[in-house]
């Protein structure tokens, strides 16, 4: 069993009441738009620590982690990325390579909308954990947390909090 806290769009803020969230974590994932790397660095000192770029990171985010990742996680594969869409509407420039060969678990931010959704069609998990940071347009900030077991996804929780 691993447990997981996933956020994205930080954009260069990072509540504590996050990292208490995480406490319990045994890897932190974010999908894009750190901000800069002292928000990588935060979170490195207290779980494994897995992110992709977004499109406000600058050079030295770009050079540290990829814009795609793709690993197992227990026995689910996993596709963060930080544009990447949803079910249904997926970026076009995945869209092809998701369909020829779909994760378990998809994730991706950008939106700053929190999503978690079920492709039948390519059964897989989607999630956008939201926005996280403070900047851009949404009115609660959020993050999520969930177990990974076996191929199991399970018992995902959502921290809420007023912008």
């Amino acid at each position: 069993m691993t447990r997981i806290g996933l956020l994205s769009d930080t954009h260069g803020y990072l509540d504590d009441r996050v990292l208490d969230f995480f406490e319990a974590c045994d890897e932190i994932w974010h999908a894009g738009d750190l901000g800069n790397i002292a928000i990588a660095d935060v979170l490195k000192k207290r779980a494994r620590f897995r992110a992709v770029f977004g499109n406000i990171d600058g050079t030295e985010i770009r050079n540290t982690y990829p814009e795609h990742l793709k690993f197992t996680c227990e026995k689910v594969d996993v596709w963060m990325t930080h544009i990447g869409g949803y079910p249904g509407n997926y970026d076009r420039s995945i869209r092809e390579q998701i369909r020829l060969n779909p994760p378990g678990l998809f994730i991706s931010g950008h939106s700053h909308i929190l999503k978690v959704m079920h492709d039948k069609k390519l059964d897989l998990l989607h999630i956008n954990p939201g926005a996280a940071g403070k900047q851009g347009f949404h009115n609660v900030r959020t993050a999520v947390r969930f177990l990974i077991e076996n191929k199991g996804i399970k018992d995902l929780e959502v921290l809420e909090l007023k912008r």
